[in-house]
C-alpha cells in the first residue's frame, strides 16, 4: 500500500532511529520491517500452556506497587509473563503490543546461542576446548585466532573492543553497521558484513581466560562457528534443535546482515510465550528433572563451572556480587540461585529452578542500560518467585 497509508509511527522509523524512544515501542516487535531476517520455524504441534491460579494481589504486594499494570508501564514493559510449574500465573501486554508479534531479545539471544552450542557439544559436533581457528582458519591473523570456544562462551576473550551502545561514529557504530542494524556512515569505509568486521578485531592487552569482559562480537563469532561446524544456517539450527523440540507456537526470526550472517549476539525475535517455554525447559533441567531438549551435562556445567575469579575482576561484579557467568548465562548465586538471560532496553528471562518459576519481561526502555533499575528488577523477580 502507499506509504501514506502506513501507520503514522511506521513512516518515521528508519535504521538511524529504530532503537530510540518513542520509535522503539513499535520497532521492537516489527524488526523485520527494517532489517533483513531469517525465519526460525516453530513446532507443527505447539506444547500447551495451561493457566495457574495465582493471586494477583499477592504479586502486587511483592513488587511494592499499588497496581501491577502501573508498575509494568512505568518500567516501559511491552510483555510480562510469569510461569509457575509450567503454567501461566500472569500474562500482561502493553496497549501498543495488543497482537504480539515476535519481539527482539537483544542479548538474550546470546544465551540462546550458548544453549545451542551446548546442544551441539552434547551431539558431538562442537568442542568447547578447541581454538577458534580450528573452525574458522581465516581467523588466524585476528585477535580471536588462539581463543577457545569456551572463552567466547564465558566472555573471557581478550579482544580490543569497546562495548559502547551510545557510540555513533566509532568502532561500535561500525560494528552495528556491519550487522545491518545501523545505516552506513558517510565517508567511512566500513567492513561489508559481520564476518568481515569480526576478523578485523585485534587482541587486547590481557590473556584469554583471565577476566570476564562482556563483548557482543564474541557471541556473533560463536554463531558463525556453529554454522561452520554443522554446515547449516543458524536459523535452521535453532529451529531443529530448540524451537521445534520445545513446542514453540510461533515462528521466530533472527536479523541477518547483507551476506545472510545471523546476528546471534542480539538479533533473535520471538513471541513472549515461546521465551517462557525456553525458560521452563531450563528450569526443569536445572532442577534435575528429565528434559529432552536441554542436555543435563550442559546445565550442570553451566551451574557449577563459572569462574568467580574472572567475574569479580569484570565490570559487572557489583551487579551480581555473588554471581558468575557461564556459557552465555548469568547465575545470581546466593539463596535465590537463579539463572538469567538479559538484553539491553529491558529484556529479561529469569528462571528460579528451586521454585519452578519463570519470568519473562520484554521492554522498550529508553536507555540501553539502566543499572539501578536492573538491580531493582532482580529483587522484584526474586520476591515474585518467592510469593508463588
Amino acid at each position: 500500500m502507499p506509504e501514506t497509508d502506513l501507520p503514522s509511527e511506521r513512516t518515521t522509523i528508519c535504521l538511524a532511529n529504530w532503537r530510540q524512544n518513542p520509535h522503539s515501542r513499535f520497532a521492537f516487535h516489527h524488526v523485520r520491517e527494517f532489517i533483513g531476517t531469517a525465519t526460525v520455524k516453530g513446532a507443527a504441534r505447539p506444547s500447551p500452556l495451561a493457566t495457574h491460579p495465582a493471586r494477583l494481589e499477592d504479586l502486587e504486594r511483592e513488587i511494592l506497587q499499588p497496581n501491577l499494570g502501573t508498575w509494568l508501564t512505568q518500567n516501559d514493559t511491552d510483555a510480562f509473563i510469569v510461569l509457575k510449574a509450567g503454567q501461566i500465573a500472569l500474562e500482561w501486554y502493553a496497549p501498543h503490543y495488543v497482537d504480539p508479534e515476535p519481539h527482539i531479545l537483544f542479548s538474550i539471544s546470546k544465551s540462546v546461542t550458548g544453549l545451542l552450542a551446548g546442544i551441539l557439544q552434547h551431539a558431538g559436533i562442537l568442542e568447547p576446548t578447541a581454538e577458534v581457528i580450528e573452525y574458522l582458519p581465516e581467523a588466524k591473523d585476528c585477535g580471536y585466532g588462539k581463543c577457545t570456544i569456551q572463552h567466547l562462551l564465558d566472555m573471557q576473550a581478550a579482544i580490543a573492543f569497546d562495548e559502547n551502545y551510545l557510540d555513533q561514529t566509532g568502532q561500535f557504530a561500525q560494528y552495528r553497521a556491519a550487522t545491518g542494524w545501523n545505516p552506513a556512515q558517510p565517508g567511512i569505509d566500513a567492513p561489508a558484513g559481520l564476518a568481515e568486521f569480526l576478523l578485523t578485531l585485534k587482541a587486547g592487552p590481557r590473556t584469554h581466560g583471565e577476566v570476564f569482559r562482556y563483548l557482543s562480537p564474541n557471541s556473533d563469532l560463536l554463531g558463525l562457528i556453529l554454522e561452520r561446524a554443522t554446515g547449516k544456517r543458524y536459523a535452521d539450527l535453532l529451529s531443529q534443535y530448540l524451537w521445534q523440540p520445545l513446542g514453540c507456537e510461533t515462528d521466530a526470526y533472527i536479523t541477518v546482515d547483507s551476506a545472510g550472517a545471523a546476528r546471534s549476539a542480539g538479533g533473535l525475535c520471538v513471541h513472549p510465550r515461546d521465551l517462557a517455554r525456553l525458560g521452563r525447559a531450563i528450569s526443569l533441567a536445572a532442577s534435575g528433572r528429565e528434559n529432552p531438549t536441554i542436555p543435563i551435562p550442559w546445565i550442570k556445567d553451566t551451574l557449577d563451572n563459572g569462574s568467580f575469579s574472572a567475574w569479580r575482576q569484570g565490570d559487572f561484579a557489583d551487579f551480581l556480587p555473588q554471581g558468575v557467568y557461564r556459557n552465555q548465562w548469568y547465575l545470581t548465586g546466593g539463596a535465590a540461585g537463579a539463572i538469567m538471560a538479559i538484553g539491553i532496553h529491558g529484556q529479561w528471562l529469569y528462571v528460579d529452578p528451586t521454585r519452578d518459576v519463570v519470568i519473562v519481561k520484554l521492554s522498550s526502555q529508553h536507555k540501553p542500560l539502566d543499572e539501578a533499575l536492573d538491580v531493582r528488577l532482580v529483587d522484584h523477580f526474586t520476591r515474585i518467585a518467592s510469593t508463588l
